[in-house]
């Protein structure tokens, strides 16, 4: 008889990077939450705070995010006032996007939230094992280098 296929699938270590990812993302959800954040808004206030000034259809391209969803997260984080758009000064037909005191502040607490969150997620784990298991989550991500 053939084995049940929910343990095969247990013993997969795309399953079990999936759940441990899905946990991870929840952990940072809640906590982002709490700062009145949420994840897509917290990706982009890193990446405009990293770039800035920065062409609109460049931070897209840089944090993977559809031009109409992203529209919809700066007009979100510009409503809040936590970034400012203005016209590219080398480019007047493009926006370039910054941060605000206001984000830097705010970012600057959900990242604390989002390492505490890390934290919990890796709180089984010893230091070394952490740092192993960093090592080796770059190493099958495709994200070294």
């Amino acid at each position: 008889m053939a084995e049940a296929p929910l343990p095969a699938i247990r013993s997969l270590p795309s399953w079990l990077l999936g759940r441990a990812a899905a946990r991870g993302r929840t952990l940072v959800a809640e906590a982002l939450a709490a700062e009145g954040m949420k994840m897509w808004h917290h990706v982009v206030l890193s990446a405009v705070r990293d770039l800035a000034p920065v062409a609109q259809a460049d931070l897209g391209r840089a944090v993977r995010l559809d031009p109409k969803d992203l529209v919809g997260v700066l007009n979100d984080l510009q409503s809040a006032g936590l970034v400012l758009r203005e016209p590219d000064p080398g480019d007047r037909r493009k926006n370039a996007v910054s941060l605000t005191e206001d984000g830097a502040r705010l970012l600057t607490r959900c990242e604390k939230a989002a390492r505490h969150a890390n934290d919990e997620l890796l709180a089984p784990l010893s230091p070394d094992e952490r740092a192993m298991f960093m090592d080796l989550l770059i190493r099958i991500s495709g994200t070294e280098g």
